[in-house]
């Protein structure tokens, strides 16, 4: 059985990933296997050159590679970019209690300093755009399965209060707390539900030669208020970059407002979280806050 590291969640090594592999896709049981990243949901393994493993590393992530393998295939013919392509879909077993993928490497980089910036905006905004255009019946609505990205913000301000009240001596909670009870009484969205990736940020996005070249880890893909989308206006972009994704996009002043809320929320429950075991991601929420807080001074108006 995999190691347990609570009741939920679970730790994969080198020989329990090998034999799945071997039980379920032998094809692949012979090429090499290296670990890439274990994340907050997901462990992802170079199986080879050209294939990739990813298996669900918690119970609140385990329905995502079942809704990837639906949904990305239909998805990826009108999307100007490439997303992963699941070739195989694995099972649980007595070893696994989960749904897995075998899926296509995708080569690439995540976005760095120096980079163009402006550029990946563009070319992200056209990608979300067109994200939100694709035909979205018997899609799954925003919910626990994509934790709950694409939902009303009133859905996260308690956990937003807490996390903010978490972060004592971290930030200035004053003007954060400001900020999001100002911002989340945005005027709520009343169109369509959209598709939604869920999780723009850093790490699912990647580069080749200096322009975004793919999208990655859809875990957050759901149908919902796209206002989420909005994420890397401050969890990744500068100033002038942001511009240009707010051009790309053209969301309403409510759907910007919002889209502050969320990246103040997301990074909020995210700094005091993963401060001591993922270092990287808290200081990248400490970047976002700070964003967001420049982006809005104290006297700046909430309403569309």
């Amino acid at each position: 059985m995999p190691s347990r590291i609570h009741d939920d969640q679970v730790s994969l090594d080198e020989a329990q990933v090998r034999a799945l592999l071997a039980a379920q896709f032998p094809q692949g049981a012979g090429l090499s296997l290296r670990e890439i990243a274990a994340g907050t949901d997901h462990a992802l393994w170079r199986l080879g050159e050209d294939l990739a493993v990813r298996l669900p590393l918690r119970a609140s992530a385990a329905a995502q590679a079942q809704k990837e393998q639906q949904w990305l295939p239909r998805l990826a013919k009108g999307l100007p970019l490439p997303i992963p392509e699941a070739i195989f879909a694995g099972r649980p077993s007595d070893t696994y209690p989960w749904a897995w993928s075998v899926c296509r490497w995708i080569e690439g980089r995540t976005p760095a300093e120096g980079d163009d910036l402006v550029a990946t905006a563009r070319d992200l905004g056209g990608f979300v755009a067109a994200l939100r255009a694709q035909e979205s019946t018997g899609g799954p609505a925003a919910g626990g399965h994509n934790f709950g990205r694409g939902l009303p913000l009133a859905t996260r301000d308690t956990a937003t209060r807490q996390a903010i009240a978490a972060c004592a001596g971290l930030i200035d909670t004053d003007a954060a707390l400001e900020a999001w009870t100002r911002d989340s009484a945005a005027p709520v969205w009343t169109g369509p539900a959209l598709w939604v990736h869920g999780d723009l940020c850093r790490g699912n996005l990647l580069l080749r030669e200096g322009r975004l070249a793919a999208v990655i880890d859809f875990g957050g893909l759901g149908l919902g208020d796209p206002a989420c989308d909005l994420l890397p206006a401050w969890n990744l972009f500068d100033a002038q970059a942001r511009a240009a994704y707010r051009a790309a996009l053209a969301p309403d002043e409510a759907s910007w407002v919002r889209g502050r809320a969320w990246a103040l929320s997301v990074a909020l429950i995210q700094l005091p979280y993963y401060r001591e075991t993922l270092p990287a991601l808290a200081a990248d929420a400490m970047r976002t806050i700070e964003a967001v807080l420049k982006d809005t001074p104290p006297s700046a108006p909430a309403s569309a």
